[in-house]
């Protein structure tokens, strides 16, 4: 006697039974192992934290049903991308400043709330969310340090400089995430949103005057600003880097 497998109605010892339960297997497998997902406890000490976590939850509350937390992903990308085009062409208009300025703050919105929208309305996807927001976060910043570096406003060395440093604390950071379970959203008291601030600070102080004057010498300000950015984020880079490794090697030791 053959048996039937009731849920599909094919004989199990049949060809079609056999891909089915195959395919069934593979989706059951599929699903325990996102449902087995957990996600990394979340840090956050920067300055703004707090009054930016208020403000989060009451935008987040009171965003239409309309507005999702992919569209907020992709306002955050464009407006990322649109402040180093308008950086690049500052060049030509430092007037174009104030637009770098608006897209800075649009980048917050759109990257600071997606996360945000999505847990209020208890429809998190841990390992998308993570993997999408960090990758546009990436490019972003290549987009972003790229238009810096043709405004005129900061020698190329300081911008890649700059990216480079960012993007080697932001690669410790995903480490971090894996290997400790602990997602480190600030270093210190600084994190994106200070550095956002840092940003329009600038903006607006170039809009009157774009050098500073150290020990006598005339500079650019963002060259003087973006060259001790990169050699905190480096600093900090690697004292973390020291303290995780020391960390990980107290969880794992030698046999």
């Amino acid at each position: 006697m053959r048996f039937v497998n009731s849920s599909i109605g094919y004989p199990v010892g049949s060809k079609l039974a056999s891909k089915e339960d195959k395919q069934m297997s593979a989706k059951s497998a599929t699903t325990n192992e996102v449902a087995g997902f957990a996600s990394a406890r979340r840090v956050n000490q920067a300055l703004t934290a707090s009054i930016e976590k208020r403000a989060l939850l009451w935008m987040a509350e009171r965003t239409p049903r309309w507005v999702s937390s992919d569209q907020l992903t992709l306002l955050g990308l464009g407006a990322q991308i649109a402040a180093g085009i308008f950086y690049a062409l500052s060049r030509y208009d430092r007037h174009l400043l104030w637009l770098v300025i608006v897209c800075i703050a649009l980048n917050w919105l759109g990257d600071s709330l997606d996360g945000t929208l999505a847990r209020v309305r208890r429809q998190q996807r841990p390992r998308y969310g993570f993997y999408v927001d960090h990758m546009v976060d990436v490019f972003g910043s290549v987009a972003l340090m790229c238009g810096l570096g043709c405004s005129g406003l900061v020698h190329w060395q300081t911008a890649i400089a700059l990216l480079v440093t960012f993007l080697i604390l932001s690669s410790e950071s995903f480490l971090a995430t894996y290997t400790l379970s602990c997602f480190q959203m600030s270093q210190g008291i600084f994190g994106p949103t200070e550095i956002r601030i840092f940003l329009i600070i600038g903006n607006v102080a170039s809009l009157h005057n774009a050098y500073a004057t150290l020990f006598g010498h005339r500079i650019l300000l963002f060259d003087l600003g973006g060259g001790i950015g990169a050699v905190v984020m480096f600093a900090m880079a690697i004292a973390v880097t020291m303290r995780h490794t020391a960390e990980l090697y107290r969880e794992e030791p030698l046999p």
